[in-house]
């Protein structure tokens, strides 16, 4: 029988060049096209909230969030989030998931957007918004922007241009 291994640690300075590694691999030079990614340029992402899965030394998996607002409001915005692919369904990028939204809870955010797909994601907390409540900085499909409450009232009101935090 074989166990996974990995940890789930603060994501560190030194891990960037790996972490742009995984993005490249991962998603390809068209990545910097996508909304999220538009959204989240010249904008640093939260060190104390972005978390690294390493296995020994290897780096296999990073989640990353980055504060933005929505119609004017704070909030945080996940991703990208990447497994390196011999590593994709072992349960790695489900416990940087589950520890990034911890820490967005207890750091005191109340909504975390990404654009991505309910059934992965839907899990976690993440659900959709009624079609264009939530625009982004480029075109995405309603269907892929979805939120996550972290209090109880965080949906009220909540809608208009996601933007980058100042």
């Amino acid at each position: 029988m074989k166990i996974d291994s990995f940890t789930v640690l603060a994501e560190q300075p030194a891990d960037d060049s790996a972490i742009e590694a995984l993005h490249e691999i991962s998603f390809g030079p068209g990545r910097f096209a996508r909304a999220a990614s538009l959204l989240r340029e010249g904008v640093p992402h939260d060190p104390a909230l972005s978390f690294v899965a390493k296995s020994g030394e290897q780096m296999i998996g990073s989640v990353r969030l980055t504060p933005i607002r929505i119609g004017g409001k704070p909030a945080i915005l996940l991703g990208p989030l990447v497994v390196v692919p011999d590593w994709k369904g072992r349960g790695a990028g489900k416990s940087l998931m589950r520890t990034s939204i911890a820490a967005a809870k207890e750091a005191g955010h109340s909504v975390i957007l990404l654009v991505g797909d309910e059934p992965y994601y839907g899990p976690f907390g993440f659900q959709r918004l009624k079609p264009y409540q939530v625009t982004l900085p480029a075109p995405a499909d309603p269907a892929r922007i979805l939120v996550c409450p972290l209090t109880d009232d965080a949906l009220e009101g909540l809608g208009g241009s996601a933007e980058r935090a100042a």
